[in-house]
């Protein structure tokens, strides 16, 4: 009993520590600089949408926004593709290759972006590739790619032998195999990458920052720091920055989180 005591306070605090700052933000996306302040915590006596459309359309954020769903549409698909590609491959070879390949590509989990940042800029811009969108997807899928096949590959290995064997002896050669079996049976597991790699993406604000200078081709997490000054910062628009960013990000978790549930727990039990 005082255990689950215990538990429901934690959980209570817990959910009183996430929902008041959200409830702040999105309150204080509808006040002036001087209702924020006045009363932070309290719902805004009058209901404004004007920075909203100052954020959409006078800051730039909405360029910003077709710049983030560019580089995360392309994104999250090719890295789905390449990363679905070598955990198939790492699932279906045995003994060591299989130990060895797996390891060498997780092994990028275990280095720093910090680390790389330098080398990574000099070899773009080697290939003309920095302040570009096509840049920023390539380096999204060299970074990611690591967890992807970590996730998906644990799935894999989960399927029985003998759905392949069926497979081989319908006459299925191994692009039939991945296309027709390993794609429609791993589509919890994939919604799950997905949901990971979106958030990774979409909120990446590091290699934007380092690739990216010119403003016309700034994503979110960049263009909302114009928001914030050196000595002023203008926490309503930056709040109602917050709200629009983060509004894909809700969206499609809601679409997706029964098969993110079932991609995480379907390969946590074996048999």
């Amino acid at each position: 009993m005082s255990y689950q005591l215990t538990r429901r306070a934690v959980l209570a605090v817990y959910a009183v520590l996430v929902i008041v700052p959200l409830v702040v933000v999105i309150f204080g996306s509808f006040k002036t600089s001087q209702d924020l302040f006045a009363s932070p915590f309290a719902p805004p006596t009058t209901w404004r949408g004007g920075n909203y459309q100052k954020v959409v359309g006078e800051s730039g954020l909405g360029v910003a926004f077709r710049n983030s769903v560019i580089v995360t549409g392309l994104s999250v698909p090719l890295t789905l593709f390449v990363a679905s590609l070598a955990s198939y491959g790492i699932a279906r070879t045995t003994g060591w290759k299989s130990a060895l390949l797996f390891g060498f590509i997780v092994l990028g989990m275990a280095v720093p972006a910090q680390a790389n940042m330098i080398p990574q800029y000099v070899q773009f811009e080697t290939f003309g590739l920095t302040n570009s969108l096509l840049g920023l997807v390539l380096i999204n899928i060299v970074t990611t790619l690591p967890i992807a096949v970590f996730i998906m590959t644990g799935f894999l290995k989960t399927l029985p032998k003998e759905l392949f064997e069926a497979a081989a002896v319908d006459g299925s050669g191994p692009w039939r195999t991945y296309r027709s079996v390993v794609l429609p049976v791993s589509v919890p597991s994939l919604s799950a990458t997905a949901i990971f790699l979106f958030v990774i993406h979409w909120n990446d604000l590091l290699y934007p920052l380092l690739f990216i200078s010119d403003a016309a081709k700034r994503t979110i997490p960049v263009a909302l720091l114009s928001f914030q000054g050196e000595f002023l910062t203008d926490y309503p628009l930056l709040f109602t920055g917050v709200v629009v960013a983060s509004a894909p990000i809700v969206i499609a978790y809601v679409f997706l989180q029964r098969y993110f549930v079932a991609g995480i727990t379907a390969g946590a039990v074996k048999g």
